[in-house]
């Protein structure tokens, strides 16, 4: 993997918990430090990147955790665009921050560049979003940084 790459998964780590490639060289550890210091965990059935397409893939149990950014994710499957600078975390998404703040989805799309999220409900559902504002009546997302 390139050094391009691996900069811009860590990017994605820090924004909403992502794993860096680091994990996937260490045999029998899911964990890898940042390099902004911080523990990004990530534990799945399937793991697996592909640094020619640029896309890194968890399947099956997905749980992500940040504890720097305060962020557990969970999800059925995470993928990250290295390419596009964008992740994609799929299937009973639910994503908390500080253990207030919280968004769960069934996909959540994460535009990297743009520090945007959109979530998609499951067919019949919404999205459902709990946002704990501060004494000044300011909201901190649950994947703002």
């Amino acid at each position: 993997m390139t050094r391009s790459w691996q900069v811009h998964l860590a990017i994605a780590t820090a924004l909403i918990g992502m794993s860096t490639p680091a994990v996937l060289s260490q045999e029998g550890s899911p964990s890898a430090p940042v390099e902004d210091g911080g523990l990004i965990t990530i534990e799945s059935d399937i793991q697996n990147a592909d640094s020619v397409t640029g896309v890194f893939t968890a399947i099956g149990n997905v749980r992500i955790v940040y504890p720097a950014r305060g962020i557990v994710a969970t999800s059925r499957q995470a993928q990250y665009f290295s390419k596009e600078d964008r992740v994609v975390l799929t299937g009973d998404v639910d994503v908390i921050r500080d253990g207030e703040n919280s968004m769960q989805a069934e996909r959540v799309v994460y535009l990297l560049e743009e520090e945007q999220a959109v979530a998609d409900p499951s067919t019949g559902a919404q999205v459902f979003t709990s946002v704990q504002l501060d004494s000044n009546n300011q909201a901190e997302a649950p994947l703002a940084q």
